[in-house]
Parts: structure tokens; sequence; C-alpha cells
């Protein structure tokens, strides 16, 4: 299934903050991320969504 993106232009911010969570994390990102185990996976897009959420309620 494809997911259609709600707001294309927020692809490069997502990214670098993944990459930034990544790190905080101590996960190597790399072009391919094939290899990142799902615990690893599932640990920064988890922690992304922790953030956003947070992020949310602050600003209500």
């Amino acid at each position: 299934m494809a997911y259609k993106k709600l707001v294309p232009e927020a692809r490069n911010g997502l990214s670098k903050f993944k990459h930034e969570v990544a790190g905080e994390l101590g996960v190597q990102l790399k072009d391919y991320n094939g290899d990142l185990t799902s615990k690893q996976a599932g640990s920064i897009g988890g922690e992304m969504v922790k953030r956003m959420v947070e992020k949310y309620e602050q600003s209500l």
C-alpha cells in the first residue's frame, strides 16, 4: 500500500529530524537503511512521533 504524503514539502525536514533522532539514539543511518533491525527502526520512528506529539501539545 502506498501512502500519500499530506505535505510533500515536509520531506526534507522529516529526513533531517530522522537523522537527528537516530544520532541521539546512537544509530548510524546511511543512504540504504535495510540493515537496521526492527528494534532500531521502531525506536527512531517512535521517538520521532513522541517528540512531534509533545511539540503539538505544547502549541495548544
